[in-house]
């Protein structure tokens, strides 16, 4: 869902091409307040500023937009650009976000890798340790081969998801 905060008529005709241009269902904020309002109870991919309602009011903007969560802010000036221009814009910084996310989303899978094998390392090299205390009771013994076995599983199943 996007939401498009100007006070324009025209406001309308653009939220509608960027419907149909992005698919999402895009609502109008006629204020500030009213926005900040809206961003407090629904989520949104991007929230679409007219620069006008910004220069006319920085703090309720900066307010609105505290409340904007993981939704793209877009700042466009209404009154010089067309509804086309607009969903370019829209339609870029969705893109721009998407890929974002994706390389974010790698990278957090890659760490997480990373900690995990280091994690079963320290299991494995544990268990090992532990096998090597003379005198182990046998069930101690059992139980500490099984966890080692779990250790080699787990990291088999990390290296072949590499």
């Amino acid at each position: 869902m996007i939401l498009l905060i100007t006070p324009f008529v025209r406001g309308r005709e653009c939220a509608a091409a960027v419907q149909q241009a992005t698919g999402e269902t895009t609502e109008i904020a006629d204020s500030l307040r009213q926005a900040a309002s809206l961003l407090r109870v629904k989520e949104y991919s991007a929230v679409v500023v007219d620069q006008y309602m910004l220069e006319a009011d920085p703090d309720a903007g900066d307010l609105a937009l505290q409340h904007a969560g993981a939704a793209i802010p877009v700042f466009v000036n209404l009154a010089i650009s067309g509804c086309d221009r607009v969903v370019r814009e829209i339609q870029s910084a969705l893109r721009r976000h998407e890929k974002e996310a994706a390389v974010a989303r790698t990278v957090a899978k890659q760490m997480l890798h990373n900690e995990l094998k280091g994690a079963v390392t320290a299991l494995l090299l544990s268990c090992e340790l532990a096998l090597e205390v003379p005198n182990l009771p046998q069930e101690a013994q059992a139980k500490m081969r099984a966890v080692h076995d779990v250790a080699l599983e787990l990291r088999l199943r990390l290296e072949t998801a590499a």
